[in-house]
This record gives structure tokens, sequence and C-alpha cells, in this order.
């Protein structure tokens, strides 16, 4: 928010404020306090005035009671609170007569916010500059400027700023016009003329400090999670394309990640979670994923994946597959060594089999910071899949997911796949039975050679139907699993 300058001129309708805006200079023109009271301004002993012979501007202006005393208590006019900016508080003022009077001051004083201090939350009054009259007192207006200390100027604290008319002797009065304070105007009328909320942003980037996740980060501020309740789980079949058993656990793996993206919401990086919970397989399958239409130079840097000399791996230095029209990850290439056996066939498959600990595998990607080459969260389009026994060009894709440039499409059609890319349909089988799932919640797998529809009992009505049916089929509901067919952690 630009710093501003505070003041008042009002015509006579109220009229509350209710964010922070120029006011322009208080001038008494709207002929009723009234109207200044409701924006937060505050006056002790000081009125407002259309007598001729008092006036300095305008058809109004403001006139003290006769002071009596040179505490700053005495008359004043109180601003609302404000973010103080630097300059000078200037004022006119006259006097109404030139003698009747012993001495007449002019006390300037900011008052801080005091939270504790209830129930106008108003500090202890500091005083910063004044004036000193003797008679004969000036009867013709005077300019008069105070400079504002730089201690409060331009921070995120708040001030009122104070403006006392005092004296001793007689009874000559005041007369006052056109006070101006350079600030930014922060108090809230419909909350008791509280100060709004202060705004803290630590590392400037226009975010709040209480709304950035990265608040000493300015090219960071928003985390975007999937599954945005916790993890979800990837499911694949690596007989593909012939359907073998169909129990979905020759690969078990957990996923969420976490789009980080800055104040204006472009994707700076994205941070993932894959953990491997079973292989119920006894091949070398890799897993990877595709960002769907993102060219690799978007990347710039990939840490974390797990690798084994697998002899097909062909990086970038950034870390994408070479030879991809879109970026393309490789997380492990051999999930055996990633996950391997304790003894028996497979891991965490068979109940009877020793039990080993998931493996997670922590990725990091950040992408380009280019100015108009940075991407949007709808950019990022997640296409999880398997590299099945080293073989490179044979992936497993989840349904109606595209393959990558270096899957061999020649398998498409063959065995019991019924791929038709024309159709935009992809491995899945004439009756829509896929190779591959994406539940959006960490679900249960099945026990080894039990065939997946004995597991979960919707999900064939909800294959067929083409998702119509049943797209709940995963929830735990009455009807919906037979636990005995499913692996207990």
């Amino acid at each position: 928010m630009k710093k501003i300058l505070f003041a008042i001129a009002f015509a006579t309708t109220a009229f509350i404020q209710t964010k922070a805006v120029s006011l322009g200079v208080l001038t008494a023109e709207s002929g009723n306090r009234a109207v200044e009271q409701a924006n937060c301004w505050a006056f002790g002993a000081v009125s407002y005035t259309s007598t001729p012979a008092q006036l300095i501007t305008g058809s109004w202006s403001m006139r003290s009671n006769s002071p009596t005393s040179l505490l700053p208590s005495a008359c004043w006019v109180k601003s609302p609170w404000i973010k103080v900016a630097a300059g000078n508080v200037t004022m006119k003022i006259k006097f109404e007569a030139s003698t009747a009077a012993t001495i007449r001051r002019v006390i300037v004083s900011y008052i801080p916010y005091d939270a504790n201090n209830l129930p106008y939350k108003e500090g202890a009054l500091v005083r910063f500059d004044s004036i000193s009259y003797s008679v004969p007192l000036p009867t013709t207006s005077q300019s008069l400027s105070f400079p504002i200390p730089s201690s409060i100027v331009s921070n995120s604290a708040v001030y009122k700023i104070q403006i006392s008319f005092v004296g001793t002797g007689g009874t000559t009065r005041f007369n006052m016009d056109d006070i101006s304070i350079p600030a930014e105007y922060w108090s809230d009328p419909s909350n008791s003329c509280l100060p709004l909320a202060l705004i803290v942003d630590a590392d400037s980037d226009g975010v709040a400090d209480a709304d950035d996740a990265y608040p000493n980060d300015a090219t960071r501020a928003y985390n975007n999670y999937y599954p945005a309740a916790g993890f979800g789980t990837l499911m694949f079949e690596d007989l593909w394309p012939a359907t073998g058993d169909y129990d979905f656990n020759d690969l078990v793996v957990d996923y969420r990640y976490n789009l980080v993206t800055n104040a204006s919401n472009k994707v700076v990086e994205m941070k993932s979670k894959f953990v491997t919970r079973a292989i119920g397989a006894s091949l070398h399958n890799g897993f990877a994923f595709q960002i769907n239409g993102l060219a690799p130079a978007k990347i710039t840097a990939t840490t974390g994946a797990k690798y084994h000399a697998a002899s097909w791996l062909d990086n970038a230095a950034n870390g994408t597959e070479n030879g991809q029209t879109s970026a393309n990850i490789i997380v492990f290439d051999d999930a055996q060594k990633v996950l391997p056996s304790s003894g028996g066939s497979g891991t965490n498959t068979i109940p009877a089999n020793p039990r080993v600990a998931p493996d997670t595998t922590s990725l990091d990607i950040t992408f380009t910071n280019v100015s108009g080459q940075m991407i949007g969260l709808s950019d990022v389009v997640f296409n999880p899949y398997i590299i099945v026994d080293q073989t490179r060009g044979k992936e497993v894709h989840l349904p109606d997911f595209v393959p990558s440039t270096k899957a061999n499409t020649a398998l498409f059609g063959t065995g019991n796949d019924d791929t038709k890319p024309g159709s935009n349909k992809y491995y899945k089988t004439a009756n829509n039975l896929p190779w591959a799932l994406n539940v959006t919640t960490s679900i249960p797998y099945m026990i080894e050679k039990e065939d997946f529809l004995t597991g979960y009992l919707k999900f064939a009505d909800w294959a067929q139907s083409n998702g119509g049916s049943y797209t709940d089929w995963y929830i735990n509901n009455p009807g919906y699993r037979n636990a005995a067919k499913l692996f207990v952690p």
C-alpha cells in the first residue's frame, strides 16, 4: 500500500471510512464534527466555527476553549490510527485577541499502540515538537510545520498524532485550520476505531506473512498439496498388454506432491513424496511420471531420484529424460532395489512372508523463474507410469493417459489391450478394465494372486461403466470390500 497524504475534507453528510485511502486535509468544512468523529478523529475542547472573525480559510474553521493549563490534555485534536510517512505535520493557527493571555503553546505528540491498555489501546503520549507564543499574540494566520520523528516513519507500527493547544492566563482562544499529516489511514470505524489488522510482509512479495507459507522467501508464497488431505495410492499390473493375475499389487506406491507457487501463483517448485509399499512381482520395474505438455526446458533442476545404473537411463542435466517431447522424470529405475524382499516371493504381498518397511523417495523439482515463461498450476498434469522389467519402451499408464514419446506404441492393440489413440482410449481392455489405478486416498492393496475384483466388489461396475457408476468403489462402505482378500499392513 502506498504512503499517502492523510487528512480530512468532507461534505456535510457523514461518511464511514473502512479502508486506507486519502481523506484530504482536516479543514472542518463539513461543518459538523460528527462527520470527522465517524472517521475516528477525536476532539478535546475543540469545536467548529463559522463566525467570520474566527475563520482562517473556507467557511469553517476550528476553535479551542480558553486554555487554562500547559498540559497537552487541555485542548486537542487527535488523528485516527495511522501509519506515519516521512514529512511534516502542518497547520494554520491564529489567536482571537493579542493580549488577553500570559502564554500560549502548540504541542505535537504521537501516541503508540498498546494492546494491553484498554479500551482504546493507546500508549503513553510522546511529545516531539512544540511552539510557544507570548503577548502580543498574532491575530493573523500563521503557518506551522513540525517534522515527524524518523523513529515512527514507515515501519509496521501504527500511531495517533495529537496536536494540543495549551496556555495560561487570560481567555484568548486558538483558531486552527488545514491540519495535514503525511500518513496511511489505518483505523477501522466499524470496530470502535481500533487499528486495522497490521499487515506484516517480511519478504516484501505482496503476501502478508500470515498468509505466506514462506514469509522470508520472496520467490515462494503458497503450498498447493495433492491430494489435499494426505497421500493417494497408485497400483500397477505389469503384465500389460496381458491382464495377468489382475491383483494390482505388482507395484504399490503412495504419493503426495506439493506445488509451491509464488505471489503471482506461478509454480516455482514441486515437492513430491513417493512411498513404495509393496512389490508383488518378480520383474524389475521402474517408476516415472510425465508432466503432460510441459517442455523439459521449463524444469531447471531435479533432486532426490533413486538410480541404480540402469542401462536405459538417459537424463539431461536438469534431471529430465532426454528424447522426450514432454518433461519426464524417472523417480527410480528399479523397484526391486528400492524395496528389496526380506525373503520369499515379492515384498509385502504375502502375509506369511517377512514384512519390509516402506521406502520413501523425496523428489524435488524446480521450474524456470524467467519472466513470461513461468508456469501455472494448470500446466502441471501428473501422469505416472511404470517401465516394465527394464524395457524402456514398455510403459503402463493410468487409463486414458497418453504414453511418453519413448513408449513402444506397437504394443497397443495386442494381448488384452484395446488402446485406440484416435478415440483417446489408452491402457484399457475392451471392457474398460485398466492396468493402473490412482486413488486419492491411501487404501489397502490385494494379497498376492487375489483378483482385484474379489477384494473391491464395486470396482468392475465402476470400470465397465467407464467411471459412471460407483465412483466411490474404493471407500470402505458396507458391501464394497472383502477384507479377507486385502493385505493388512
